[in-house]
Order: structure tokens, then sequence, then C-alpha cells
């Protein structure tokens, strides 16, 4: 079920009025069967991939409370094999064939990727933010391994936390030691944090039906024709394209947290205003908080993290980025993304002196620093992410092309200044209030504010949405992932 869709708008008031009404015994049934529900509503069969990985988990960590060292081993292995056995099949297992089969074509060898073993590849169905719980579930198991935290015994609860609808398709990543407490408090009804949670669905919304969809028309005419459209407007795509995705995943996560809130859950802020940051580890520290957070804990510190030499430092920073990119799509051009982010890493922490003393020698205000850091960032990121959009590496690379051949002063391939002019007064006016506030404090705008002016405000935010809201509806970029 999409955020942005008039099923979420019937579906969520009822869960909300339900989860109340009920008492707290049987709240948790209440919020399972509306996850599934929330879940499984335009592809059933995808719920008997959630279910695997839940009871798998459950009884694993059950087992190793009191199982010995190599057990404990054995049952973690299990639940790692399944989860990554499951992840790979539905997500990259054609991936890899299309790969085999190009490395059998360079040697001049063939392999029928489309028929092997009698079975097509291609039928294969993607299910909805199964990376977002495969990661979820995992972080459990290797917690309780670890001894961090005790398995959780209420099967329920716990199904619960694997699958709770706010944050089940495109988190973010919760840990089993912040969100099951939480599910197991019983909570009464707050309005202050009714009113914070539907401000910030509210925000979600305006960020994405009205700004990252806006910028998405321009993106998709900019990507669809690179060839024809060269130069100064492919420029603009890709600029456009950064901001796109940061308000395309960041509505989607405020709808998340806004509707945890209503119900009293707090969910983890995943953004802390990333296009602010003044260089690219500052940026990965802000940019989809918990997935990073996840992989520092679980890949980049046991592989040694930033201790030891220069160099398994920078085999660590390219593995960790490989997986991010991996992790994002199958597709060789998200791989190039997150090690061209992970490059661009290492140059960083390797020019870090040279800059230094070319900042003091040049003796530049220390706000004409940031504000260039802030410029160089965009750039820095938005061309890496031409490979992010484009379908392959060879349409990337023609991007690329095209965007330096500039031959003309047109900026404009919609022909519409008007909507160009609003997409980056929006960028700008949404950039604004990120700067002050940040998604996480997006209330304080509306609920500071005496009676009169909010409700001016809140009758504005109809206008806007009326008037800009652009008519398609389109998914959350992140839900393919």
């Amino acid at each position: 079920m999409l955020f942005n869709s008039f099923e979420f708008l019937l579906f969520f008031p009822v869960m909300i009025i339900g989860f109340y009404v009920l008492p707290h015994k049987n709240r948790w049934l209440w919020l399972l069967l509306g996850s599934y529900f929330f879940y499984m509503i335009h592809e059933p069969e995808l719920l008997i991939l959630l279910l695997t990985s839940t009871i798998v988990d459950y009884f694993c960590a059950l087992k190793m409370v009191h199982a010995n060292s190599l057990m404990r081993r054995l049952y973690l292995f299990i639940s790692i094999v399944v989860n990554i056995g499951i992840l790979f099949v539905f997500k990259y297992l054609s991936f890899f064939t299309t790969s085999i089969e190009s490395l059998f074509s360079f040697f001049n060898l063939s392999i029928n990727r489309e028929q092997v073993g009698g079975y097509n590849f291609k039928q294969i169905l993607l299910p909805v933010g199964i990376s977002f719980y495969t990661f979820q579930t995992l972080s459990y198991s290797i917690d309780v391994y670890r001894g961090k935290i005790l398995p959780e015994k209420h099967f329920g609860v716990f199904a619960l936390y694997v699958s709770f609808f706010p944050q089940l398709v495109a988190g973010p990543i919760e840990r089993a030691s912040r969100l099951i407490p939480q599910l197991k408090k019983e909570i009464s009804i707050h309005l202050p944090n009714l009113k914070k949670g539907l401000i910030m669905i509210a925000w979600g919304f305006f960020l994405k039906v009205v700004v990252a969809d806006r910028l998405g028309v321009y993106v998709d005419a900019a990507f669809e024709d690179p060839e024809f459209n060269h130069g100064i407007p492919l420029f603009i795509g890709s600029f456009f394209f950064a901001f796109q995705i940061y308000y395309d995943f960041s509505a989607y996560t405020s709808i998340a947290i806004g509707t945890a809130k209503t119900m009293g859950f707090d969910l983890v802020q995943n953004f802390n205003k990333p296009y602010f940051a003044t260089s690219i580890s500052e940026f990965w520290k802000r940019w989809h908080i918990s997935l990073m957070e996840w992989l520092k804990d679980y890949v980049f510190i046991p592989l040694g993290g930033s201790r030891g030499s220069k160099l398994k430092v920078v085999r660590n920073v390219l593995i960790l980025f490989f997986i991010v990119g991996l992790w994002h799509g199958a597709n060789w051009t998200f791989v190039i993304w997150g090690v061209l982010n992970a490059i661009l890493l290492i140059l960083e922490f390797s020019t870090n002196n040279i800059r230094k003393l070319i900042f003091k020698a040049l003796k530049l205000p220390k706000t004409l620093i940031r504000m260039l850091g802030w410029c160089a960032l965009v750039i820095c990121l938005s061309i890496p992410l031409i490979f992010f959009r484009s379908p392959s590496a060879t349409d990337a690379i023609l991007y690329f092309k095209s965007m330096i051949n500039i031959t003309g002063l047109h900026i404009n391939i919609l022909n519409n200044y008007f909507e160009l002019i609003l997409s980056f007064v929006f960028i700008i006016g949404v950039q604004t209030i990120h700067y002050f506030k940040g998604n996480d404090k997006i209330h304080e705008l509306v609920t500071n504010k005496s009676k009169p002016l909010r409700w001016s405000i809140y009758m504005s935010y109809i206008v806007i949405i009326v008037l800009f809201a652009i008519n398609r509806q389109n998914t959350f970029i992140y839900f393919q992932f």
C-alpha cells in the first residue's frame, strides 16, 4: 500500500481509532493484522517470505539462549543463510545470472539465462521492502547472538517488530532493543503526539506530491533522452534528481515517523539535514542514518573499521560502499554509484591536511568555506547519482557525454518556465525550512504559533496541495529497494 494513495487515507484512521479503542492486551494483534494487510493488499503471496524470515529468526534466537557456543553459531548461521538466501533469490538471482551470461559472452561462450533448469528468472517477483525487513530481522538475530539483547518470547510481538506497517517497506531500519519495548508499553492517547504526528504526515505529503514529484517530471524528461536534451538541461536534471531522491525518501520517512507518532511510538530519525553537510563523510552520517548505522555495526566495524593501515581502511570503505550500492538495487549502476562515493570519501580523507593548509593560506572566512563546502557537496553527489538514476552504465555514460556538450543556452526541456522556476523556489523554500528545523522539528513551525496563525497555515497548506500537487500517483523511489 502506498502512503500517497486513497487506500492509505482510509486505512490510517481505521488503524488509529482501532488502536486506541482496543485494550492494551489486544493492540499487538490489531497492529500485526493491520501490518500484514498493509503489506499484502496487492501481492498476498509476498507475506510468505515475510513470515518465513519471522519464524526462522524467532526460533533461532530462542535456541541461542541455552545453546553452547558451537550451536549458537549454527543458529546464527541458519538465520543469516535463510534471510540472505531469500534476499539473493528474489532480488539478485536474475542480476547475477545476467552478469555470468555477459562474462561467458566475453569469452565467446554461451549460456541461456532465460531458461536455466526449466525456470525463467525474469518471472521472479521483487518483494516490496525486502532489503529493509531483511536487515531489520538480521540485526535482531545478530544482537541476540552477541548477547546484547534477550530473545523476545512473545511470537506476536516479535512478528509485529518485523512487520510494523509504518516502517515496513522503506524504513527506517529499527533495532529490536529500541522498538520491541515500545510495542509492549501501554500507551494512552496523547494529543501533543497526535498533533506532531499529523503535522509530520502532512509535511511528508507536501514533500512527495508537491516537490519531489514535480522535480521528477523534469528529471524523467532529462534522463529519457539525454542524447537529444544535451547541455545545461542535463546539468539541471542531475541537480534536480539529487533533491528529488532526498525529498522523496525524506517524505516517506516523515510519513512513517508521523504515523508511528500518532500511536505513541518513536521511530529513529533517518535524516539530519544531509545537504547542509560540508564533507562527504559528514553527509553519510546524516543520510539514511538507520542503514549506515546498521552497516557500520554489522559490516564496517567487524571488518576492522577505520583501524589499521591506510590500505585496510581503504579496503573497508570500498567493501562498505560496494554493499551500499548493491543493497540499493540489483544493477551495476548502483554498484558503480556506491564505489564512486567510496572513492570520493577516500579522496576526501586523503587530502584533508592539504585542504586545511590551502584554506589557511587563503584566509577565507569560515562562512564562505562552509558555503563552498555545501556547493561542492551537491556537485560531488550529483555526478555519481547519474549512475543511480540511469537504467544502465551505457546510458549513464551517454548522459555524461551529452551533459558536457553545451551548444546553446536553452535550459527548459519542458518548455514551461513557470514550472522550472517553481521547482527552484520549492527547493530553496524546503532547504530553508530544513536548515532551521529539519524534519524532526517541523511541527514547531505550527504548534508554537497562535491559533489564528495556525489555522492560516493549515488553510495555506490545503491551497498549496490543491494548486501545486502533481497529479500522478508515483511510488516512493525507495519502495524498489
